[in-house]
């Protein structure tokens, strides 16, 4: 019987992803990414989901490229490179920019080893926690002679810096997870048993943001990066002039005023 390499499943408003080839460490192979995307495809579809967590199955979460596979892969008479850089853009980019624009908060719940292009699907969702015996690692460089990918190179040095992201592309080190919390890399770590438990509280409180919220946070910190403070002001204040006449401010206020939680109505 065919095993799905993504497990879904959903309770609460809350979609969980399993990445699901345990027995392999969950390498992104390409029936994984497929069906990774579908996944995806099916959160934007559903608007009963209001947040994702995105995890792996067994002791890792995602170890990145099947390099025992690929030399016998089938390159239709292109050179592996051609052949891996074409699987790139059709496979691998759309789940990382998928990831990026999700109507819905992501959090990644980082199992165990997050290796490679493991680190970029990871740093792709909005909020990482992860196992304390958990690690990101980037062996691209130092064993394999070739560049970060799937985001690493633009994800990393804005979480925590160029001379940190240049270290962990050259060092061949492990940084495990109190280190990346201690570095901006992730959120949070919790004890091994605690993880799922924890991420699905912290996703249960996405689930309660107003629909539009992390499309608006992702935008305005995007901004920030190319914007001057005068012009990231301006943006702020036109964002402000169209938000605070949306329903959901509204009920903000209210609630604020009425000393109970807001209710802010699903996508």
């Amino acid at each position: 019987m065919d095993v799905s390499t993504v497990l879904y499943e959903t309770q609460d408003g809350v979609a969980t992803l399993t990445l699901n080839l345990p027995h392999k460490l969950n390498p992104i192979a390409l029936d994984l990414q497929r069906e990774l995307a579908a996944a995806l495809a099916r959160v934007r579809d559903d608007r009963s989901v209001r947040a994702v967590i995105l995890t792996g199955a067994g002791r890792a979460f995602c170890v990145g490229a099947e390099l025992g596979s690929m030399k016998g892969s089938d390159t239709g008479g292109q050179s592996l490179g051609n052949a891996s850089a074409q699987w790139m853009r059709e496979l691998s980019h759309p789940i990382i920019e998928g990831l990026r624009s999700m109507p819905v908060p992501v959090l990644c719940a980082v199992n165990g080893a997050a290796a490679g292009a493991g680190v970029g699907i990871a740093l792709a969702c909005d909020v990482v926690i992860a196992a304390k015996s958990a690690y990101f690692y980037l062996p691209f460089l130092p064993k394999l002679g070739i560049v970060p990918d799937l985001g690493c190179t633009w994800a990393i040095p804005r979480l925590v810096g160029p001379a940190r992201a240049l270290g962990m592309a050259l060092l061949d080190e492990r940084v495990g997870a109190d280190m990346a919390v201690q570095w901006g890399l992730i959120w949070a770590s919790f004890e091994d048993d605690l993880l799922l438990l924890e991420a699905q509280k912290i996703a249960q409180r996405l689930a309660r943001l107003p629909a539009h919220a992390v499309v608006e946070a992702r935008r305005a910190l995007e901004a920030s990066s190319r914007h001057t403070l005068p012009e990231q002001l301006h943006y702020e204040s036109e964002r402000q002039r169209e938000l605070i006449d949306r329903p959901e401010f509204a009920e903000g206020v209210a609630a604020f005023l009425q000393k109970r939680a807001p209710v802010f109505p699903a996508r």
